[in-house]
């Protein structure tokens, strides 16, 4: 587990962005935090280092937007789900061919959603300050997103 401090929209993007050249089709990372924590600042830094020009917005409303580029991106947001059942599964399936996968508020997915390479969880710190969480099972993923050893 690293923990980061964000001071800004800015900084919370250039995080990401480090995170994104880490990433290829087929991986999953999960957005987890509060509302207004910054989840998809966090999205938009990373698929921007990924080379998405778009717009990058939250699909709240829309459950998932996918970008095309290369590689493609996807971003998904659970919150209007209580938990994700089967059957919505198989609509959400087809975003996670041959793409880097972004999901907001994966508790709602718990069970059907494959493993995350890395999980990521944003939270309200100090003086309107968030802290970035970054879990990954790849002890060397940490260290090479942040460029620090991993706090035990």
């Amino acid at each position: 587990m690293v923990e980061l401090e964000s001071s800004s929209p800015e900084e919370t993007e250039r995080i990401a962005a480090a995170l994104a050249r880490e990433l290829a089709p087929g991986d999953l990372v999960t957005v987890a935090g509060d509302l207004g924590a910054g989840k998809t600042t966090f999205v938009r830094g990373a698929a921007r280092a990924l080379g998405i020009a778009a717009p990058v917005t939250s699909p709240t409303y829309t459950i998932g937007h996918r970008y095309a580029g290369d590689p493609d991106v996807s971003h998904l947001d659970l919150y209007r789900f209580r938990r994700v059942s089967e059957a919505e599964w198989g609509d959400l399936e087809p975003y996670f061919d041959d793409a880097v996968v972004f999901v907001e508020w994966p508790e709602a997915g718990a069970g059907v959603l494959p493993p995350a390479r890395i999980a990521v969880r944003l939270r309200h710190h100090e003086d309107g300050h968030r802290l970035i969480v970054l879990e990954s099972r790849e002890k060397t993923l940490e260290i090479r997103v942040t460029g620090a050893p991993p706090r035990v």
